[in-house]
């Protein structure tokens, strides 16, 4: 018996959607990250202020559609409860607490999992300097241009502290996003590759370097800068790394169209 070509077009385009995002999925309840909506725009991305870190140049503009992000870094409790709603491994806390202290000692595979359990997902790079820069403006650090402030915005290594903090403490920028100067670095979604000479995505596959953004508790007013980026091994665990997730605008259209579909339950931000 032949299909009828309405009902393939459909399944079709059913297939097209769902292949762009994560579905929505009947989990158990836990505690999901509060989100900031980011209105997207364009911006120059790289080291724009001083060009002196090669690793951040040439810089090049990118523009960016609506998107949310976290508003703070997920925190130990929110990921203990994930670990134990899925029976994951409850990351060290090094005998320095958990409840709503930053989490560390996660890798970037645990980072992508959380984020996936809301049908979310990491940051891009694009988006992480986007809000880092409160919506692409000419900032040295997230929420100021001067050093002798940071301290207003951040934990770095001036403040004499050798554990991540509880998520909110400082300062946010002008988006009303925290820590993205210092507290932990975070997880980036993609590979690690020099802006210069970019690679396909198919030439990256089995690449085991992703990305790391921000200062930490551990980093040098240098190293907090919000072009400053490293790449690191994908399933390295760190005491300074932590992360927070990430969601497009048009991704939640899609999620809600097959949630509809399908009765999936949604995650909203």
């Amino acid at each position: 018996m032949r299909l009828k070509m309405p009902f393939i077009i459909v399944f079709g385009f059913i297939l097209f959607l769902a292949s762009g995002c994560t579905l929505f999925k009947n989990t158990p309840k836990i505690s999901k990250p509060e989100m900031i909506k980011v209105n997207g725009g364009a911006f120059f991305m790289g080291d724009i202020i001083d060009s002196v870190n090669t690793d951040a140049l040439p810089i090049h503009e990118v523009k960016i559609d609506d998107y949310y992000i976290g508003k703070y870094e997920v925190t130990f409790a929110e990921y203990d409860a994930f670990a134990k709603a899925t029976g994951r491994e409850l990351p060290e806390d090094d005998n320095y607490g958990r409840g709503d202290r930053a989490v560390v000692r996660v890798d970037w595979y645990d980072a992508d999992a959380y984020c996936n359990y809301f049908g979310w997902r990491l940051p891009t790079e694009n988006e992480w300097e986007y809000a880092a820069r409160s919506g692409g403006k000419e900032f040295l650090y997230s929420g100021t241009n001067n050093p002798d402030s940071l301290q207003n915005y951040a934990i770095t290594s001036e403040s004499n502290v050798s554990f991540s903090f509880k998520v909110g403490t400082k300062k946010p920028n002008e988006l009303g996003i925290y820590d993205m100067s210092g507290n932990v670095q975070e997880w980036i979604g993609q590979y690690y590759q020099f802006y210069e000479k970019p690679k396909e995505l198919h030439d990256l596959e089995g690449n085991m370097i992703r990305i790391l953004r921000g200062g930490s508790f551990n980093s040098w007013v240098t190293t907090s800068k919000v072009y400053w980026r490293v790449g690191v091994l994908s399933d390295a665990k760190f005491y300074e790394v932590g992360f927070r997730c990430a969601v497009s605008q048009e991704e939640l259209n899609k999620q809600r169209f097959l949630n509809g579909l399908f009765h999936f339950k949604p995650a909203e931000p």
